[in-house]
Protein backbone atom coordinates (compact mmCIF):
# COMPACT_ATOMS: atom_id res chain seq x y z
CA UNK A 1 0.00 0.00 0.00
CA UNK A 2 1.41 3.40 -0.98
CA UNK A 3 1.47 6.45 1.25
CA UNK A 4 -1.36 8.00 -0.78
CA UNK A 5 -3.45 4.83 -0.51
CA UNK A 6 -2.97 4.77 3.26
CA UNK A 7 -3.80 8.47 3.48
CA UNK A 8 -6.95 8.10 1.37
CA UNK A 9 -8.06 5.10 3.45
CA UNK A 10 -7.59 7.07 6.68
CA UNK A 11 -9.45 10.12 5.32
CA UNK A 12 -12.28 7.91 4.03
CA UNK A 13 -12.64 6.48 7.56
CA UNK A 14 -13.10 9.99 8.95
CA UNK A 15 -9.59 10.61 10.31
CA UNK A 16 -9.49 14.43 10.47
CA UNK A 17 -5.75 14.48 11.20
CA UNK A 18 -5.19 12.59 7.94
CA UNK A 19 -7.49 15.01 6.12
CA UNK A 20 -5.55 17.99 7.45
CA UNK A 21 -2.37 16.29 6.23
CA UNK A 22 -3.95 15.73 2.79
CA UNK A 23 -4.87 19.43 2.65
CA UNK A 24 -1.35 20.47 3.66
CA UNK A 25 0.17 18.14 1.08
CA UNK A 26 -2.00 19.41 -1.79
CA UNK A 27 -2.86 23.00 -0.86
CA UNK A 28 -0.15 24.41 -3.14
CA UNK A 29 -1.58 22.51 -6.12
CA UNK A 30 -5.13 23.69 -5.43
CA UNK A 31 -3.95 27.23 -4.71
CA UNK A 32 -2.02 27.37 -8.00
CA UNK A 33 -4.92 26.02 -10.01
CA UNK A 34 -7.55 28.28 -8.47
CA UNK A 35 -5.22 31.29 -8.35
CA UNK A 36 -4.49 31.06 -12.08
CA UNK A 37 -8.16 30.91 -13.02
CA UNK A 38 -9.92 33.12 -10.46
CA UNK A 39 -9.04 36.80 -9.99
CA UNK A 40 -11.08 37.67 -6.90
CA UNK A 41 -9.18 36.78 -3.70
CA UNK A 42 -12.35 36.13 -1.67
CA UNK A 43 -13.64 33.79 -4.38
CA UNK A 44 -10.25 32.02 -4.50
CA UNK A 45 -10.25 31.37 -0.77
CA UNK A 46 -13.84 30.13 -0.80
CA UNK A 47 -13.21 27.92 -3.84
CA UNK A 48 -10.14 26.33 -2.24
CA UNK A 49 -12.22 25.46 0.80
CA UNK A 50 -15.04 24.12 -1.39
CA UNK A 51 -12.57 22.01 -3.37
CA UNK A 52 -11.17 20.35 -0.28
CA UNK A 53 -14.69 19.75 1.02
CA UNK A 54 -15.47 18.06 -2.32
CA UNK A 55 -12.28 15.99 -2.00
CA UNK A 56 -13.32 14.96 1.51
CA UNK A 57 -16.82 14.09 0.32
CA UNK A 58 -15.61 12.02 -2.68
CA UNK A 59 -12.37 10.52 -1.32
CA UNK A 60 -14.06 7.18 -0.67
CA UNK A 61 -14.84 6.93 -4.39
CA UNK A 62 -11.24 7.59 -5.47
CA UNK A 63 -9.93 4.36 -7.02
CA UNK A 64 -6.29 5.21 -7.86
CA UNK A 65 -6.81 5.02 -11.63
CA UNK A 66 -4.64 8.16 -11.58
CA UNK A 67 -2.35 9.84 -9.08
CA UNK A 68 -4.07 11.44 -6.11
CA UNK A 69 -2.64 14.84 -7.09
CA UNK A 70 -4.10 14.48 -10.61
CA UNK A 71 -7.52 13.67 -9.17
CA UNK A 72 -7.38 16.68 -6.83
CA UNK A 73 -6.18 18.93 -9.68
CA UNK A 74 -9.14 17.72 -11.74
CA UNK A 75 -11.57 18.69 -9.00
CA UNK A 76 -9.87 22.08 -8.62
CA UNK A 77 -9.91 22.75 -12.36
CA UNK A 78 -13.54 21.77 -12.91
CA UNK A 79 -14.72 23.56 -9.79
CA UNK A 80 -12.94 26.75 -10.93
CA UNK A 81 -14.31 26.51 -14.47
CA UNK A 82 -17.83 25.97 -13.08
CA UNK A 83 -17.36 29.05 -10.88
CA UNK A 84 -16.37 31.12 -13.94
CA UNK A 85 -19.45 29.87 -15.79
CA UNK A 86 -21.78 30.67 -12.88
CA UNK A 87 -20.35 34.19 -12.64
CA UNK A 88 -20.53 34.47 -16.45
CA UNK A 89 -16.85 35.34 -16.59
CA UNK A 90 -14.82 34.61 -19.73
CA UNK A 91 -13.45 31.10 -19.83
CA UNK A 92 -12.25 30.75 -23.34
CA UNK A 93 -11.43 33.70 -25.50
CA UNK A 94 -8.82 31.58 -27.23
CA UNK A 95 -7.83 33.05 -30.58
CA UNK A 96 -8.09 30.80 -33.62
CA UNK A 97 -4.57 31.72 -34.66
CA UNK A 98 -2.11 31.44 -32.94
CA UNK A 99 7.08 33.76 -14.87
CA UNK A 100 7.87 30.43 -15.92
CA UNK A 101 11.46 31.50 -16.04
CA UNK A 102 14.21 30.56 -13.68
CA UNK A 103 15.43 33.37 -11.51
CA UNK A 104 19.05 33.31 -10.46
CA UNK A 105 20.03 35.75 -7.77
CA UNK A 106 23.14 37.65 -8.70
CA UNK A 107 24.59 39.49 -5.72
CA UNK A 108 27.33 40.92 -7.92
CA UNK A 109 24.87 42.74 -10.15
CA UNK A 110 21.82 44.08 -8.27
CA UNK A 111 20.62 45.99 -11.37
CA UNK A 112 20.46 42.73 -13.33
CA UNK A 113 18.60 41.09 -10.44
CA UNK A 114 16.09 43.95 -10.39
CA UNK A 115 15.60 43.60 -14.15
CA UNK A 116 15.03 39.84 -13.73
CA UNK A 117 12.46 40.45 -11.00
CA UNK A 118 10.69 43.02 -13.17
CA UNK A 119 10.68 40.62 -16.11
CA UNK A 120 9.30 37.78 -13.96
CA UNK A 121 6.57 40.10 -12.70
CA UNK A 122 5.78 41.16 -16.26
CA UNK A 123 5.59 37.54 -17.46
CA UNK A 124 3.21 36.65 -14.62
CA UNK A 125 1.07 39.66 -15.61
CA UNK A 126 0.98 38.46 -19.23
CA UNK A 127 0.11 34.91 -18.15
CA UNK A 128 -2.77 36.26 -16.09
CA UNK A 129 -4.17 37.84 -19.27
CA UNK A 130 -4.36 34.46 -21.02
CA UNK A 131 -7.60 32.47 -21.38
CA UNK A 132 -8.40 30.22 -18.41
CA UNK A 133 -7.48 26.96 -20.18
CA UNK A 134 -4.06 28.29 -21.17
CA UNK A 135 -3.34 29.46 -17.62
CA UNK A 136 -4.44 26.10 -16.23
CA UNK A 137 -2.23 24.10 -18.59
CA UNK A 138 0.79 26.34 -17.96
CA UNK A 139 0.28 26.09 -14.21
CA UNK A 140 -0.07 22.32 -14.14
CA UNK A 141 2.89 21.78 -16.47
CA UNK A 142 5.39 24.32 -15.16
CA UNK A 143 4.46 24.75 -11.50
CA UNK A 144 3.13 21.30 -10.69
CA UNK A 145 5.37 19.36 -13.12
CA UNK A 146 2.46 17.27 -14.37
CA UNK A 147 2.84 15.26 -17.57
CA UNK A 148 0.65 15.81 -20.64
CA UNK A 149 -1.51 12.75 -19.83
CA UNK A 150 -1.92 13.90 -16.21
CA UNK A 151 -2.95 17.38 -17.35
CA UNK A 152 -5.37 15.83 -19.82
CA UNK A 153 -6.88 13.73 -17.08
CA UNK A 154 -7.11 16.69 -14.69
CA UNK A 155 -8.74 19.01 -17.23
CA UNK A 156 -10.64 16.53 -19.40
CA UNK A 157 -8.74 17.75 -22.45
CA UNK A 158 -7.24 15.37 -25.01
CA UNK A 159 -3.45 15.14 -24.79
CA UNK A 160 -3.09 16.85 -28.18
CA UNK A 161 -5.15 19.78 -26.93
CA UNK A 162 -2.98 20.05 -23.82
CA UNK A 163 0.16 20.20 -25.98
CA UNK A 164 -1.47 22.70 -28.33
CA UNK A 165 -2.65 24.97 -25.49
CA UNK A 166 0.77 24.82 -23.83
CA UNK A 167 2.45 25.74 -27.11
CA UNK A 168 -0.02 28.54 -27.86
CA UNK A 169 0.19 29.94 -24.35
CA UNK A 170 3.98 30.10 -24.55
CA UNK A 171 3.82 31.77 -27.97
CA UNK A 172 1.29 34.36 -26.75
CA UNK A 173 3.37 35.22 -23.68
CA UNK A 174 6.55 35.40 -25.78
CA UNK A 175 4.82 37.74 -28.27
CA UNK A 176 3.59 39.98 -25.45
CA UNK A 177 7.08 40.14 -23.97
CA UNK A 178 8.62 40.97 -27.36
CA UNK A 179 6.00 43.67 -27.96
CA UNK A 180 6.60 45.13 -24.51
CA UNK A 181 10.38 45.11 -24.95
CA UNK A 182 10.17 46.76 -28.36
CA UNK A 183 8.06 49.55 -26.82
CA UNK A 184 10.63 49.92 -24.01
CA UNK A 185 13.44 50.37 -26.56
CA UNK A 186 11.56 53.29 -28.11
CA UNK A 187 11.57 55.15 -24.80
Amino acid sequence: MTDDQALVARVAKGDMHAFRFLIKKHERLVSHMVGRLIDNSEDREELCQDIFMKVHEKVGEFNFQSKLSTWIASIAYHHSINHLRKKKLPISDIPDEERFTTHFISEENPEEELNDEMMNSLIVKFIDQLPAQYKAVLTLYHLEQMTYPEIGEATGMPEGTVKNYLFRARVLVKEKVKKYLSKEELL
